[in-house]
């Protein structure tokens, strides 16, 4: 059996409640408290800590909480509850502030590209547009009509408004999860005890805390920053819970010799 202490306790309550609301009760919640760009009409300041008690699936949540019963306990034990909980919200925050710079950035790059080709309706502008930012558009047949018949106005009409549509869901498209501050806590779990050894069901093999948090950065990075069509998971946030975590602990530690 898991040995959970108050915070680890209190936060998977919070977040298996949450996840169960979202499904039974109000299936748009993510709407109201997941992490929106800063442009988009649905940002709200308090989803940077919202965001954080949200999930996507089953898969999702199980992951979080699992990484979060695994690394949690020790580190609550190690500093106590109060810093435990400071840290936790820290990295959550400092992850959702990362992801969102980074994802203002990729959405004025899109919203610029899809103004180019609907101020001058040209397949060139509308090409790149698909190529650089909507691969899927391509299985769309509407699209395929208009790159065929790029003259006709009904087609250019029917793409102008498909990128519309694709601008606005990217824009109001929600973040939500706990893997910012997951990985914030495993982060710390590298750091402060960078020679346990690890036993995981992913990896046919044990291995060192310290390795294996650096291999799951640089992954993560890699994956950041050549992110395939169709890829969902915010790297940068777990980049930003790990980033967070190792500027906050090297404060910590240069505040006094034992700050734990």
């Amino acid at each position: 059996m898991f040995n959970l202490t108050p915070a680890v306790r209190i936060i998977l309550i919070l977040n298996v409640a949450v996840f169960a609301a979202q499904n039974l009760l109000v299936p748009n919640l993510d709407e109201w408290l997941g992490l929106h760009n800063f442009s988009s009409p649905l940002f709200n300041p308090i989803q940077m800590v919202s965001h954080m008690f949200l999930h996507g699936n089953l898969g999702h949540i199980f992951s979080n909480m699992f990484a979060l019963i695994m690394f949690g306990p020790g580190l609550e034990q190690l500093w106590g509850t109060k810093r435990f909980t400071f840290f936790y919200l820290f990295t959550g925050i400092g992850a959702g502030l990362l992801y969102s710079g980074i994802n203002y950035y990729e959405i004025s790059q899109l919203k610029e590209a899809a103004l180019l080709f609907i101020q001058d309706p040209d397949p060139t502008n509308f090409v790149g547009f698909v190529n650089d930012y909507a691969p899927r558009l391509n299985s769309i047949p509407e699209v395929r009509r208009y790159l065929e018949n790029p003259d006709v106005a009904l087609y250019q009409n029917q793409c102008i408004y498909l990128t519309k549509q694709y601008v606005s869901l990217a824009l109001n498209a929600p973040m939500v999860g706990a893997s910012g501050a997951i990985f914030g806590l495993l982060m710390a779990f590298g750091m402060l005890f960078p020679n346990t050894t690890l036993f995981l069901l992913f990896i046919p093999f044990p291995i060192k805390a310290k390795y294996f948090v650096a291999l799951y950065g640089i992954f993560e990075l890699y994956s950041g920053l050549h992110r395939t069509p169709g890829d969902n998971v915010a790297h940068f946030a777990h980049i930003g819970g790990m980033l967070f975590a190792f500027i906050l602990i090297r404060y910590w530690a240069g505040q006094r010799k034992n700050f734990y």
